[in-house]
């Protein structure tokens, strides 16, 4: 059944709030992410859903550059940074040792193996290297923090990038309004491999968000969490929205929160008044064009396709629509 606010009030209480605050920080302050980024506090939710050793890697993107200049690093866990396409092979790699000197008696204590990437280095260029290690089956968590485009090159669009998106590679001009193509579902992508745990949050929702890390890390197996991270300076949004653009993304269904565990579809927070896609729109410069005399057609479209998306969904969990 879909979770409504009793749920959530029922999960706070679960996760005891108070202690998850109290938890020592595993990323810390002193990081260069820009003010209002939404990927820090993905990456902090991400550890208060982590009860046990991890180590990390970390594809090429806005928070590895932003997290560890030269000496200086916000991470307090092993991290390793290789390249932008292949942090699912470098950690399925150290899962791999892990579990030969476990064997071998040399490492007595469970460790979790956690990588993350943005859109561009998930759905693109790291795409090849995370299909191989879900794949094989390798015992991890694949984290992507999906800001839409390559934000740390210079907003390019991605094939996260959504439909109508004005970027600097889908400039909005006399002849094109936008991105032209839908984006990519990666979270199916993913599912599609016959992994135990696939699923998408939102750092709006910190309870489902948590809730999911914490049940990845109690499967064996490859697993996959998509998560929203807002970024202003690539929306063109203000410094402090990204909690709420990432809120009316969930309450209009644009990104709808739902899990797969082994093949079964569930919703997991489910509005009880969807919004207009508009309201998750309106607020973000690179959409600003769609509001304007001759994009109609193309606003509506983007609406029609988060209805049709929203109903399949239902569908799939076995929802009432």
């Amino acid at each position: 059944m879909a979770l409504e606010l009793k749920d959530y009030l029922k999960w706070s209480a679960e996760l005891k709030l108070r202690q998850l605050t109290s938890k020592p920080e595993v990323f810390t302050h002193g990081h260069r992410m820009c003010a209002g980024c939404g990927a820090p506090t993905v990456v902090k939710m991400v550890f208060l859903g982590t009860d046990y050793p991890a180590v990390i890697a970390n594809a090429t993107g806005c928070l590895e550059v932003s997290s560890c200049i030269q000496e200086f690093t916000a991470w307090k866990n092993p991290w390793i940074h290789s390249a932008f396409e292949n942090a699912a092979a470098t950690i399925s790699g150290v899962e791999t040792m892990y579990r030969a000197l476990k064997k071998k008696g040399k490492m007595p204590e469970d460790v979790k193996f956690i990588a993350f990437g943005g859109d561009g280095g998930t759905y693109d260029i790291g795409l090849q290297s995370l299909s191989g290690a879900m794949e094989r089956g390798h015992d991890m968590l694949y984290i992507c923090y999906d800001n839409g485009a390559y934000m740390n090159t210079g907003i390019q669009r991605s094939s996260a990038t959504p439909l109508g998106a004005d970027t600097t590679t889908t400039p909005v001009g006399s002849v094109s309004s936008g991105k032209a193509q839908v984006r990519k579902d990666i979270t199916r992508i993913m599912a599609a491999h016959g992994i135990p745990f696939a699923a998408q949050a939102s750092p709006s929702h910190w309870a489902d968000l948590i809730k999911k890390v914490r049940k990845a890390h109690s499967i064996k197996g490859p697993k996959f969490i998509n998560i929203l991270s807002p970024c202003n300076r690539g929306w063109r949004s203000s410094t402090d929205d990204s909690i709420l653009l990432s809120r009316l993304a969930v309450e209009s269904c644009w990104w709808p929160l739902y899990e797969i565990e082994d093949g079964q579809v569930r919703v997991t927070y489910k509005p009880t008044e969807k919004v207009p896609v508009t309201d998750f729109l309106k607020p973000q410069g690179r959409f600003k064009h769609l509001f304007q005399p001759g994009n109609e057609a193309l606003l509506k479209r983007i609406q029609d396709d988060v209805d049709k998306g929203w109903a399949k969904l239902l569908k799939e969990a076995g929802e009432a629509a």
